[in-house]
């Protein structure tokens, strides 16, 4: 009897140890997934914000093609000074385009990284199942 007490006592320490690691990695699993949500909003601020650039860099082009046109073909010295502005508008452009790359790409590691979470929290809860057995499960204040 007390064998058998005693094996009791350790297989519910492995029970208890093993719903630490599902507890730990489950959490792990919601801050990862809070994460990439986080991740998916800032990409989506920061695709917008890209397509605004754009579209004030195209505008900006037009207006300095439409400048250049009126000058007429004696003037095109002064066309150098309208370049800085429409320059600068372009360069910030792909400035906040680099920016959103680098977002979208630190979007997709946050996402690799919930989805290895996840697939290891799978795995702990089987392990969990397959070391308690059939005569034992969880109770239901653990289950969820």
């Amino acid at each position: 009897v007390r064998e058998l007490e005693a094996e009791l006592d350790a297989e519910q320490k492995k029970h208890a140890e093993a719903l630490k690691g599902v507890r730990k990695h489950e959490r792990r699993v919601k801050e990862l997934a809070y994460q990439a949500e986080e991740d998916r909003k800032n990409l989506a601020r920061m695709q917008d914000l890209v397509d605004k650039l754009q579209s004030k860099v195209k505008s900006y082009k037009r207006q300095f093609e439409e400048a250049v046109s009126a000058l007429g073909p004696g003037h095109l010295d002064r066309a150098p000074q309208l370049c800085p502005r429409v320059c600068g508008q372009e360069q910030q452009a792909n400035t906040n385009l680099a920016k959103y790359r680098k977002a979208q790409h630190e979007l997709d590691d946050a996402e690799e990284r919930a989805d290895m979470a996840e697939t290891q929290a799978n795995k702990l809860r089987a392990r969990t199942r397959d070391a308690l057995g059939p005569k034992l499960s969880l109770s239901p204040q653990h289950k969820e």
